[in-house]
């Protein structure tokens, strides 16, 4: 861990060291771009990144997480992190609640586009709508919003590589972002390929509930809700 101090004053920038990944880590992203976060979200609500959406749709990206911590008003952070990103890293930013300033626009997304930053998730607005939809990384952020009023260069403090939060969401650096165009979700990476391997397993089942329902039959024999609720009719 790096730690950089203002003379005087207190520990302002910080940054971590990158986790090794483990060996089946590039097999289980594999697996996880073949699933959706809405089967991950029938099976639990931890991990989920509230109010982040994607600027287009549709729109989808799997990846390691390089995490920033920057103070709100000063975007240093940000433009440091791009010189140490790996391609193929997913950019994820917590803005320590900002909901008016941008940190994401136009230049740095060109920036991050050439050091092959596979996605960005920011928890605050964006700005330069246009020209980040046309040739930048995908782009998830807070309500989908954007500014015409950004951060500033201003070197007080941030954090590069250290678990953040983001969406009531934390994330640790390398945990897999798993995002789409319903909705982002963080996974750590220790049991990760199992899940990934019963998101699958679900998924799998679908086609054949579609035929049911193609057949005639209704949605509530189908799903189990009809036998559920038979069940609990006759507790009564």
């Amino acid at each position: 861990m790096t730690v950089v101090n203002t003379p005087g004053a207190r520990e302002t920038f910080v940054i971590g060291d990158r986790p090794a990944p483990a060996e089946e880590f590039n097999a289980t992203l594999e697996a996880f771009r073949h699933v959706t976060t809405g089967s991950l979200g029938h099976l639990t609500d931890f991990g989920f990144a509230a109010g982040l959406q994607p600027l287009t749709r549709p729109q989808k990206v799997v990846g390691p997480a390089f995490t920033v911590r920057i103070p709100r008003l000063d975007a240093t952070p940000v433009h440091y992190a791009l010189n140490l990103v790996q391609p193929g890293d997913v950019l994820v930013i917590d803005t320590c609640g900002e909901r008016t300033r941008a940190c994401w626009g136009g230049v740095v997304a060109h920036a991050a586009m050439r050091a092959g930053v596979a996605g960005v998730i920011v928890d605050g607005p964006i700005t330069d709508w246009e020209e980040i939809t046309a040739s930048g990384p995908p782009v998830w952020c807070y309500c989908g919003q954007t500014s015409s009023i950004t951060g500033r260069r201003l070197g007080l403090e941030g954090a590069l590589l250290l678990p953040i939060q983001v969406g009531g969401a934390v994330v640790h650096p390398m945990d897999i972002v798993f995002a789409d165009s319903d909705g982002v979700f963080f996974v750590r990476p220790t049991g990760a390929a199992e899940l990934a391997a019963t998101l699958s397993i679900r998924e799998a089942r679908e086609p054949e509930l579609k035929r049911r329902l193609d057949a005639g039959e209704k949605m509530a024999d189908v799903s189990g809700a009809a036998a559920t609720v038979a069940a609990m009719l006759n507790q009564q």
